[in-house]
């Protein structure tokens, strides 16, 4: 026995000094326990690395348009800032812009209800499904600004034509992102469901949306992004005709008396709201519902 251990202990390998690792310092190696930087915990925040892109974006813009020198061809951030307040304290922008909210939202309701009913038709029945693709195969390609011809002389010079062509570019990409969601549920959960006696409306209401929630709220992303596009392409049109209007016809008066700086003024206010909806409205709907349901990191 005496041997056999002398033989194990003559086979084992030399021990390395820089591969020893005594018990007290067990609690260094790899250093897992680093406190972080003031600079590292600020970047781990979202808001701050946003702002940190719209800084370097407005920087370029500033540097850019000072090289250019030609403010009728790129103004700069500060005539910009200098000409939105100008048009928020003295001029017509909020009232415009109040105006092209409420346009806004009333085609964007009017959407998503009819995508729900599309899309709820579409899971239910056959026919449903064969409706939905028929209709979104067709009409999903159809420019939504294509059609305003058309609304002002079915609707005439008002609101309805707007809100017409807005539930035009909304519906069709909501259905198509939630009917896609809808199709993706695992088979095993719509079993599930059904065994759990769940029909039409509740089967809908109940599994198929929280199940489809990311593709879902893509959709209401995409609908409200084609709705502003829509909304301020047709108010340069309906704004031409009837001479009132909100942030589009706000864009195109002040590009007529060649007033560049309020033109980007206007669209500057298309984006911070665009921002805010993003970061606060679709971000928070996000949080509260894909995240803690553990969809997404």
């Amino acid at each position: 026995m005496a041997d056999i251990a002398q033989r194990t202990v003559r086979m084992e390998p030399p021990r390395r000094p820089e591969r020893m690792i005594e018990l007290d310092t067990m609690g260094a190696v790899g250093d897992a326990a680093r406190p972080l930087s003031l600079v590292e915990r600020l970047l781990a925040i979202t808001l701050v690395r946003r702002l940190i892109v719209l800084v370097v974006l407005f920087g370029a813009w500033q540097a850019y348009a000072t090289y250019l020198d030609n403010n009728l061809l790129f103004p700069t951030l500060t005539e910009t800032l200098e000409a939105l307040y100008d048009a928020v304290v003295h001029g017509p922008l909020i009232e415009r812009t109040l105006t092209s909210l409420q346009i806004l939202l009333t085609g964007y309701v009017c959407g998503l209800a009819l995508a729900g009913i599309f899309t709820t038709l579409a899971v239910s029945t056959r026919i449903g499904t064969d409706l939905l693709s028929t209709l979104t195969a067709m009409f999903n390609p159809l420019p939504a600004i294509a059609l305003l011809p058309l609304a002002l002389l079915w609707f005439g010079l008002g609101a309805k034509s707007l809100v017409f062509v807005i539930i035009h570019s909304v519906l069709w990409a909501v259905a198509l992102n939630t009917h896609s969601g809808f199709t993706s549920v695992s088979p095993t959960l719509r079993m599930a469901g059904q065994n759990c006696g769940l029909r039409g409306v509740s089967y809908v209401a109940f599994l198929l949306v929280p199940a489809a929630f990311p593709s879902i709220l893509t959709g209401l992303k995409i609908g409200w992004a084609f709705a502003w596009r829509t909304l301020i392409a047709a108010e340069l049109v309906f704004g031409v005709s009837s001479r009132s209007g909100g942030l589009g016809w706000f864009i195109f008066e002040n590009r007529n008396q060649l007033e560049i700086p309020s033109v980007f003024a206007g669209l500057l206010t298309v984006i911070m709201i665009g921002l805010l909806v993003e970061s606060v409205i679709f971000r928070s709907i996000e949080n509260i519902t894909i995240r803690r349901w553990g969809m997404q990191s």
